[in-house]
């Protein structure tokens, strides 16, 4: 989770390949209308975010629970979702409650720096101003791993790994 810019895709589709789980962008599933409204540089409303966020936590609760062939469950999938309000947060957790989001955070001229150097279908630098004034960092009782945008990806995906393993040794304890 996190603004744009901010790595979400990369880091999520290493973190998926390390752990063995299908990876799914959720700049996959937002109707063509929210696509066009970001790409004017329009910034979503909540209501424009809501059905998307349904569809983001119907994908997490639905793989989780599938049967697989040998009889057990799928896992559930790393979805790259910005998520950047609790509200948001609180929607996908209630679908899907054993979500851990993993904030991807950052300052804004790294992240700006970023933008500026790619190229994205629908989402311009000029919005990341109105994703920045929209974030509500995870709160202490949220279940989240904050992990800092300026380490490399792997770094990233290492140091995620590694408190994700910490937390099943503790819970086994």
């Amino acid at each position: 989770m996190g603004v744009s810019g901010c790595g979400k895709s990369t880091v999520g589709a290493l973190l998926a390949r390390r752990l063995g789980v299908p990876f799914l962008d959720g700049d996959d599933y937002h109707p063509p209308a929210n696509k066009e409204k970001m790409a004017a540089g329009v910034p979503l409303t909540d209501g424009d975010r809501e059905p998307w966020l349904a569809r983001i936590g119907q994908l997490l609760a639905g793989a989780g629970s599938a049967a697989t062939d040998d009889g057990g469950t799928a896992p559930a999938p790393v979805v790259a979702c910005s998520a950047l309000k609790r509200s948001y947060r609180d929607l996908l957790r209630g679908t899907a409650p054993g979500t851990v989001f993993v904030h991807l955070s950052g300052g804004a001229a790294t992240i700006a720096a970023r933008m500026d150097a790619r190229a994205h279908e629908f989402m311009p630098r000029t919005l990341l101003e109105s994703q920045l004034a929209t974030l509500e960092p995870p709160a202490a009782d949220e279940d989240h791993i904050l992990a800092d945008v300026r380490l490399e990806p792997e770094a990233i995906v290492d140091a995620v790994i590694l408190e994700l393993q910490s937390r099943t040794a503790g819970a086994a304890a």
